[in-house]
């Protein structure tokens, strides 16, 4: 997996194969011996101490030959672990507000990922095979994170707006700065309503690292592994590229004052103490041109609403679908049938439009599609689709789809701070009993000299 399918979703990366089922392991009771030990019980669910075991040797895996840079291998139990907690609780917690992924849009989620790493499905299953994934684990790895997609979109709908003036702002921003930051964190997470033992503990921490990253003793990235308390500290605190819109307004000034490798001094968030490293600068006009994929596509769509439930919208797409396979007019069907008002006069035409414009499990049907394909049954949250590949064509993105992109990336921004807000909400309020050894934090560094902070 490490190997072919590093761009794969992030669940099935983690883990490699992460199991759906809800086991019913049990504690060993006179001389049974149960089959598989439980890591954790997380509410109603368990981790099998097999699945934690196939995570950290995904995780050694991609550390081959820089071991040392990983903390001690029951510390990394912990992360990983906790890593799994966090999937388990937001799998079930999409499963119990009706987020739904059938088997149709798993298949399709892995033709995506065989189509991007230029095979076919089958020799994707020979290349899992070959490297002792299950496939069927895997396809429940890849379920997992479509489930878990979804309800991060259904939060962002309802928690995350970006104003008029706010994308303005940034656009004058980008106007006076066209350069764009790489930029790694680490991070020592402070819990809601810390206490100032608390603030005074993390505090020490965090200028403990400092204090070790300036020494020389540690690498950023490897500091990050072993200390920082952010879901990426295992890619050594990286948060990629990021443009002056994408930055928080009370890091954008410190980041023009700094030189590639640069480490700020511990800053104070809504989330705890951090350190940002400035890992490199570009100019925004040296990077790739923003080329992106328009698609041109129609669509036939049967709701799902109060009238019509989920199975006979699914049934009459279906209906339609046998149709089309015998020769029927799309546009003529759409006008028949669509309830869509907007497209449904032009026979389901849609225009040009990026891949995910209409969502990401159209744009993931669309995108695993020929010229002239028409897919199988789309559910969306509008309910369920037919859709049909016109075309496809490479354009500039221009001045008029500027705004768009920024207002993107802002919500972007703004999602990831309320979404890992609402986790450590989420992990607050489950019942999570660890049943492998406690892992043992990890060494808190002696706090750096007043001088040096």
């Amino acid at each position: 997996m490490k190997k072919l399918f590093a761009s794969a979703l992030a669940v099935a990366v983690l883990s490699g194969t992460l199991p759906l089922a809800t086991a019913t392991a049990q504690e060993p009771t006179g001389s049974v011996q149960p089959i598989d030990g439980i890591a954790a019980v997380v509410d109603e669910d368990v981790i099998l101490k097999t699945e934690l075991d196939r995570a950290v040797a995904n995780i050694l895996g991609q550390y081959a030959g820089r071991e040392a840079q990983l903390p001690p291998r029951e510390v990394l139990e912990r992360q990983v672990l906790e890593r799994l907690v966090l999937v388990k609780l937001q799998v079930a917690r999409a499963a119990g507000t009706g987020v739904r992924v059938t088997d149709q849009e798993v298949d399709q989620a892995i033709a995506g990922i065989a189509q991007q790493n230029r095979v076919s499905p089958e020799q994707l299953r020979q290349q899992l095979a070959r490297e002792g994934t299950s496939y069927n684990d895997f396809r429940s790895s890849i379920r997992d994170e479509l489930l878990i997609q979804r309800l991060r979109q259904r939060f962002a709908q309802s928690r995350v707006t970006v104003s008029d003036s706010e994308i303005d702002a940034a656009m004058a921003a980008q106007a006076n700065s066209g350069n764009q930051y790489h930029l790694a964190h680490i991070l020592v997470q402070l819990p809601e309503g810390a206490t100032a033992e608390q603030i005074a503990v993390a505090q020490k921490k965090i200028e403990g690292v400092k204090a070790l990253i300036e020494k020389g003793e540690m690498d950023f990235a490897a500091a990050a592994v072993r200390y920082s308390d952010s879901p990426n500290a295992l890619e050594g605190g990286d948060l990629g590229w990021r443009s002056v819109d994408e930055i928080p307004q009370a890091f954008t000034s410190m980041m023009r004052s700094m030189s590639p490798g640069d480490v700020t001094a511990p800053i104070r968030g809504p989330s705890g103490f951090q350190l940002v490293k400035l890992v490199e600068t570009r100019d925004a006009s040296q990077a790739a041109p923003a080329m992106v994929t328009q698609y041109q596509a129609r669509h036939i769509l049967i709701r799902v609403d109060d009238k019509t439930d989920d199975a006979k919208a699914k049934a009459k797409a279906a209906t339609l679908q046998a149709r089309l396979a015998g020769g029927a007019d799309f546009a003529l069907l759409a006008q028949e049938n669509s309830e869509d008002p907007s497209s449904r006069g032009k026979g389901g035409e849609l225009g040009w439009f990026t891949r995910d414009e209409f969502g990401p499990d159209f744009g993931a049907a669309l995108a695993g599609l020929q010229q002239g394909q028409v897919s199988a049954p789309v559910r969306t949250q509008a309910g369920w689709h037919l859709v049909k590949l016109e075309g496809t064509r490479e354009t500039n993105v221009g001045d008029s789809n500027r705004r768009a992109q920024i207002q993107e990336t802002i919500g972007r921004r703004k999602l990831e701070d309320e979404w890992n807000r609402y986790l450590r909400e989420m992990r607050g309020e489950a019942f999570v009993d660890v049943r492998v050894g406690k892992a043992a934090e990890p060494a808190t560094p002696a706090a750096a000299p007043a001088s040096g902070s």
